[in-house]
């Protein structure tokens, strides 16, 4: 019976240990900046013809890697403007490619930065609205505004990621 007792206040001495040097660690979310991190205003909306131009870049690049894509651009108000879907492209990237779209837009940020940070611990960012953590959006910003995003889908994190800077490229210089 002695050495049951010992075990377990052993174990619970450990537990109550753990858990102390836990509460130390300083949270980094406690750090609070001087600036707002993606303080970047809205603009006026991408026209069609640009989000189309953006699109065909991205369309292209994907085709000469041979990545059946799903492309989509919207507006500074994270409305669709354009789309386009390659043959073969999975059916699954459609949605998926306009909700990278909408998330860039809206949080103002490339969706890689939510990818990093939910594979980094902070898993509170699950917990925001309409946000994706997988690569592929990129927010459109001209003149220090941005004007719209584009998400891509279908292929890895970084296919989607290289075919959506080929679209920021065409039109952001």
């Amino acid at each position: 019976m002695s050495l049951k007792f010992n075990a377990s206040a052993l174990m619970l001495t450990a537990l109550f240990a753990a858990g102390a040097s836990h509460a130390q660690q300083p949270n980094p979310l406690d750090a609070v900046p001087e600036k707002v991190p993606f303080d970047v205003p809205y603009g006026a909306p991408i026209s069609l013809e640009r989000a189309d131009a953006v699109l065909a870049a991205a369309l292209a690049q994907a085709k000469s890697k041979g990545w059946p894509l799903v492309c989509a651009v919207v507006d500074s108000g994270a409305a669709l403007v354009s789309f386009k879907r390659m043959d073969g492209a999975q059916l699954g990237s459609i949605d998926v490619s306009q909700h990278k779209a909408r998330a860039a837009a809206k949080y103002r940020r490339e969706t890689k930065a939510f990818e990093a940070g939910i594979q980094g611990g902070f898993t509170y960012l699950l917990t925001l609205d309409d946000l994706i953590g997988s690569r592929g959006g990129i927010p459109l910003v001209e003149g220090g505004k941005l004007i719209g995003a584009i998400g891509c889908s279908g292929g890895t994190g970084s296919q989607d990621e290289v075919a959506a800077k080929a679209g920021v490229a065409a039109i952001i210089k």
